[in-house]
């Protein structure tokens, strides 16, 4: 097998990334089916203006393997370096391989499109509202209100912004937090079983199959005892088990694409809870508290 630089299986991408990834996966199958050596291949893609191609072949004249120059550009294109690895090594139709990779990048990628999406709106007001105590407090200065003299002079006022700003803080790393929580991992759901499919394809062995696989540095994290019951599935159904893996596959990507939805809506309902918990309590604090407490102090007291 083909030594090269390994990264870790979760190396985060962007979704911009994979739909390049994917077009330029696709483009290089045709070029290679259209008889392209692959080294030839992708110096054409580079040509075309292709950045990622483009770094790919400056690794490859500065004497870096093909496998390493291409893992090396991080994210889907680590996924790619896999399924090239495991078609070369089984002689599985590298054309084919990577027609199949840029339909399954392609369709992370929209999946993580429609989370992305479907988080934008809860996110953006939540965003929002993390300003709405800082607004508060710029409210008294455009009121006309000595409300930096009030917080100077009253330990009151100067507690209150204090325990307001806190409180801010606390908010936003509590957002955050539920944001991180809601988005979609790192990694395309269901790598795992196509590899699986595509050395199984190739003439592979189960055990060998599940040994490439699990030695390749693939971002998917779909467990290896699924791709064991649908292998299981296959010899008791008598069905090509390449079939029910990509099946199970493509399960796995609208799974994922539903479970991400899902997560946006929940969000939606637990954002509340720092709003609250915090927010509203830091408006008050940072914003109405001096405010009260400047007119109370420009108020004459009676005789």
């Amino acid at each position: 097998m083909v030594t090269r630089i390994r990264r870790a299986s979760s190396a985060p991408r962007s979704d911009a990334t994979a739909v390049d990834a994917a077009t330029s996966v696709q483009t290089l199958a045709v070029l290679l089916q259209a008889g392209a050596v692959p080294l030839v291949a992708w110096r054409h893609l580079a040509d075309t203006g292709d950045v990622h191609a483009q770094a790919v072949v400056a690794r490859l004249d500065a004497g870096m393997p093909l496998l390493a120059a291409i893992e090396a550009e991080g994210g889907s294109w680590v996924d790619l370096a896999a399924a090239w690895e495991i078609a070369t090594t089984v002689g599985a139709p590298l054309a084919e391989v990577l027609r199949m990779i840029a339909e399954t990048l392609r369709d992370a990628a929209s999946a993580a499109d429609d989370v992305r999406i479907a988080l934008a709106e809860p996110a953006g007001t939540a965003r929002l509202l993390l300003w709405m105590p800082l607004a508060g407090l710029l409210l008294g200065f455009a009121l006309g209100f000595d409300t930096v003299g009030v917080i100077v002079r009253n330990p009151l006022a100067a507690a209150s912004v204090l325990l307001g700003l806190c409180l801010v803080g606390v908010a936003r790393l509590w957002t955050r937090r539920l944001l991180r929580r809601a988005r979609p991992r790192p990694g395309t759901p269901g790598m795992r079983a196509e590899l699986v499919a595509i050395a199984v394809s190739g003439g592979a062995s189960i055990d060998r199959a599940l040994h490439l696989v699990a030695a390749s540095p693939v971002s998917g994290d779909d467990p290896e005892r699924r791709i064991r019951s649908v292998l299981d599935l296959s010899r008791a159904a008598g069905v090509p088990a390449a079939e029910l893996l990509r099946a199970s596959a493509a399960q796995e990507r609208h799974a994922s694409r539903v479970q991400g939805r899902l997560r946006a809506a929940r969000l939606s309902t637990r954002l509340l809870l720092p709003l609250g918990v915090c927010t509203l309590p830091a408006f008050l604090l940072l914003g109405v508290a001096p405010l009260l407490l400047s007119v109370l102090g420009s108020t004459p007291l009676p005789l």
